[in-house]
């Protein structure tokens, strides 16, 4: 589905961003992942027979001029996926959080998320095609106790959609998936770094299966599920959508 399609990949090292750049290597694209950590990138580079390249995604000179080396490299970049991380705090009501927590994910969020899509999409007009992916929770549409992934969420959402009514006339995709909870991106190590701690293998078996209790179809995502549909969005099958964003909820919602 995605033969001779050049993709990039910030926050490639992650277990979400390793299993999509392997779903879209398998699909033949050539994959380059992206992140701050070379040991962790290149174990998962090598993992999938991709390249790899380590940079701040929230740099936006790096990122620049890591885009203009892309298309020297490659000759051009047909897909950009954002999956960097924000430093999210959930768990605390609002009136017991603190101001830095709950605009960490925010601000650094639409930072990222902004700089990675405008330097795709500079390239991607030039050249007349693209696809400009992006994901986050659905926490937009009103979550409590997420603190300030939901308006993290909620300016990504409008962000993706006005790029999308911007560059489409140049012949460039923009959208989203949404999906949270995805089953076996989950470790006690992310659960305490996101305001759990103190969690254990049992514990965490009790937090997928609320998980799944919370979803129509009783079964929380699995990586698998998320790269399968990021590889369709990137797809040319894909080629009606954009100015959306994708529910891969499992159901947790209807939309």
């Amino acid at each position: 589905m995605l033969k001779d399609k050049i993709a990039v990949v910030y926050g490639g090292a992650g277990s979400l961003g390793a299993g999509i750049g392997k779903a879209y290597a398998e699909a033949g694209a050539r994959v380059f992942l992206v992140g701050r950590t070379e040991a962790t990138l290149k174990t998962a580079a090598d993992a999938i027979g991709a390249e790899y390249d380590v940079l701040d995604a929230r740099d936006e000179a790096a990122v620049e001029a890591h885009a203009a080396s892309l298309v020297e490299r490659a000759g051009r970049i047909d897909i950009s996926f954002n999956l960097v991380p924000r430093g999210d705090f959930q768990g605390v009501p609002l009136t017991e959080m603190s101001v830095e927590d709950y605009t960490r994910p925010v601000v650094q969020g639409i930072a990222c998320q902004f700089i990675t899509a405008r330097a795709a999409a500079r390239r991607m007009t030039a050249q007349g095609s693209g696809v400009i992916l992006s994901l986050d929770s659905a926490s937009g549409n009103g979550s409590p106790m997420m603190g300030g992934t939901a308006a993290a969420d909620g300016a990504i959402d409008a962000l993706i959609r006005q790029f999308a009514q911007e560059v489409g006339p140049a012949g460039v995709r923009v959208c989203g998936i949404w999906t949270a909870g995805v089953a076996d991106t989950l470790t006690p190590e992310k659960l305490a770094a996101a305001g759990a701690p103190g969690m254990d293998e049992a514990a965490l078996q009790g937090v997928v299966g609320h998980l799944d209790s919370l979803r129509m179809t009783k079964r929380s995502p699995r990586i698998a599920d998320i790269a399968a549909l990021a590889t369709f969005l990137a797809s040319d099958a894909g080629a009606a959508v954009t100015g959306t964003w994708v529910n891969a909820t499992a159901g947790m919602f209807p939309s």
